[in-house]
């Protein structure tokens, strides 16, 4: 019996070994496939490293959960659009979170909406508005929540229905280039940081600077013959890294694909603060275009501008 808990043990070591090797190797072949600007050259930056840190990053997930731990004001607003462009609905409104103890709730200060943006029941009547109150809003009390990462799992597993559209929004939104299991059609396509995948992209690496913070802008763009392809969802994303935390600062992301049962289009900026030590997204912008067998195509905007945080 001691023989065979032995054997598992070092097994278990063997796979996380192997699997540890394979990053590396994976890590070590996307090097090869990145330029670097002058600058960057001069550095002498370990490439390798640099891609296995991007590809590990936590960082831009961490900042909306510190969202969750701080107090702070917001400007929402909410457009859905028809084909000519015209506001069919909106929704502009100022709230404020209030942080006590180990809990958080929301008081709308004022609020305008347009149009259909709220059922009957006042439930939200479009998807976008689903996406946006899941970032932003609250309702009644939170308690017992941390801006702790680690671990957390995105897995839509147990989840049906609404629940697991959301779960799978979260790990496109906050995991862009990972793969994410269940997607019809594209679950494995956004897994960019594949090696065969990645061959279809220029990786640019580069150095600047984000609101006086110097940084590393790592930019991914699918190569010009490769647009449009059924084996393409990200089309672009470029990230500020902080040089000297690696956090990202900024980010910028472009993703498209036409599956036939559903489309979409969508581009999403993101701009981050700092407060104390934590980082948090102080400016998130989103224009998509959604459309999916059996619903109304959807064009949403929204734009969060988030202020007077407090700790």
């Amino acid at each position: 019996m001691k023989s065979a808990w032995l054997f598992f043990l070092l097994s278990l070591g063997v796979f996380r070994v192997s699997a540890q090797s394979e990053d590396s190797l994976d890590a070590e072949r996307l090097a090869k496939m990145v330029s670097l600007s002058e600058v960057v050259i001069r550095t002498d930056m370990n490439i390798p490293k640099f891609i296995d840190l991007v590809k590990k990053d936590t960082s831009f997930y961490k900042a909306f959960r510190n969202l969750h731990v701080l107090g702070y004001s917001a400007w929402n607003d909410i457009r859905i659009r028809d084909k000519s462009g015209k506001i069919k609905a909106s929704l502009q409104s100022k709230t404020i979170q209030h942080r006590r103890g180990n809990c958080r709730t929301m008081d709308v200060l004022e609020e305008h909406t347009s149009g259909d943006f709220y059922e009957d029941d006042s439930s939200y009547h479009y998807y976008t508005a689903e996406l946006y109150a899941g970032l932003f809003f609250t309702k009644g009390q939170i308690c017992g929540e941390s801006n702790v990462v680690k671990g957390v799992d995105f897995s839509p597993k147990g989840s049906s229905g609404m629940d697991k559209h959301k779960q799978q929004l979260k790990m496109l939104f906050f995991n862009p280039g990972k793969k994410i299991p269940g997607i019809p059609f594209i679950g494995d396509k956004i897994d960019i940081f594949n090696p065969d995948r990645a061959e279809k992209y220029d990786f640019i690496i580069d150095y600047g600077d984000f609101e006086g913070e110097p940084c590393y802008v790592f930019n991914i763009r699918v190569k010009p013959e490769y647009e449009g392809s059924k084996s393409i969802v990200i089309d672009s994303m470029t990230t500020w890294f902080s040089e000297k935390t690696m956090e990202v600062l900024s980010r910028n992301y472009d993703m498209s694909y036409d599956a036939g049962v559903y489309d979409f289009t969508v581009h999403m900026e993101v701009r981050m603060t700092r407060v104390g030590n934590l980082v948090v997204p102080r400016l998130l912008r989103y224009i998509g275009n959604w459309d999916v067998i059996m619903k109304r195509r959807e064009r949403g905007v929204f734009t969060a501008t988030l202020f007077d945080f407090t700790k």
